[in-house]
């Protein structure tokens, strides 16, 4: 059986091939008793319309897309899952892309989506210096950035309170009896790793603890960067007693290491973790988290999306910073 034609449905409804235009674009300016025939006929006909037709017409391809920097992280398929939903009530779809942190992948995929014609992206960018958004930019394409900021460009902004979370999580230390406390770090050229140092620091500065740079490694964001610098901290002379990871990845490698080294999590170091997710539970002892509302990001990012992309009459850039919370468990003692 032939596939029906929208030529087809108009002539089962008695109307014009435009009349069923205006239906199916919701153009209006159609009687309800027409609309209501062509609906009808489309039902009746199995008609599907053209996706790539009724985008020309309406200028629109109820498309956004979605950058993130690894899939792996926990943290980004929950934020995604927030985008998503607000997109389906909406009647968008998502188009969902990797790039392992390659300034150089999101180039690539930034030009496909432009192919595409998306009419928005939300992006978590490898690169926050941002010039490779400059044809995103020049074409008016709406973007909203989520957990790092864009240093060129005005674009609205979606960020969790990183220095209070850092600054929460080691002042828990601190007021546990803990002065050798070390923070294995996220990339300091991402506001995530740099916001969560400086909140780490001004901690320690305000309890009067001085800075051992032994006890400051910067990882990025990797599983294995956080085995090996727990590795590093462990054979130091002086260790510390306190650990305060700076996201849920290099948190996973610092725990493999824990076990393999048979540095005794809870006992013999105390250990903090950014990022609320599944596995902190079962641990044993539980972990001590820095949670952050990771689906409510999504949901705020696709809000200012949508706004944007739908009334023209926004202006400035929108900041939102999200409070992070401290989940306390057992992975902390008392010194």
């Amino acid at each position: 059986m032939s596939k029906a034609t929208i030529v087809d449905v108009a002539k089962h409804a008695n109307v014009s091939i435009a009349t069923v235009s205006r239906v199916i674009n919701q153009l209006g300016g159609v009687r309800k008793n027409t609309e209501g025939r062509i609906l009808q006929a489309i039902e009746e006909l199995n008609y599907i319309p053209n996706a790539v037709a009724r985008s020309m017409v309406k200028k629109s391809t109820k498309t956004i897309g979605i950058i993130i920097p690894d899939v792996n992280n926990p943290f980004f398929p929950a934020v995604v899952s927030g985008i998503e939903q607000k997109a389906r009530e909406k009647g968008y779809f998502t188009l969902l892309c990797n790039t392992n942190e390659s300034a150089d992948t999101e180039r690539e995929l930034l030009r496909i989506f432009m192919e595409r014609s998306v009419d928005g992206l939300i992006i978590t960018t490898a690169d926050e210096r941002g010039d490779q958004l400059q044809t995103v930019i020049d074409a008016k394409i709406p973007i909203v950035a989520v957990d790092r900021a864009i240093k060129k460009f005005e674009v609205d902004t979606v960020l969790v309170g990183n220095i209070d979370g850092a600054y929460q999580a080691t002042r828990h230390l601190i007021l546990q009896g803990h002065q050798k406390i070390a923070i294995i770090c996220g990339s300091q050229n991402t506001t995530p790793g740099y916001e969560r140092f400086v909140g780490y620091k001004q901690a320690m500065e305000d309890y009067g603890i001085p800075l051992v740079d032994e006890h400051i490694l910067e990882g990025d964001f990797k599983e294995e960067s956080g085995n090996r610098l727990t590795r590093a901290l462990y054979h130091l002379p002086d260790r510390p007693t306190a650990i305060l990871s700076s996201n849920n990845l290099m948190t996973m490698g610092c725990l493999k290491a824990l076990s393999e080294l048979g540095w005794k999590l809870g006992e013999e170091v105390s250990f903090i973790g950014f990022d609320d997710v599944d596995i902190a539970t079962f641990i044993n002892p539980p972990l001590t988290v820095v949670s952050r509302p990771m689906r409510k990001l999504g949901e705020i990012a696709f809000d200012l999306l949508y706004e944007r992309m739908t009334r023209s009459s926004v202006q400035g850039k929108r900041h939102y910073v999200l409070s992070p919370d401290l989940n306390i468990r057992q992975s902390c003692r008392l010194r």
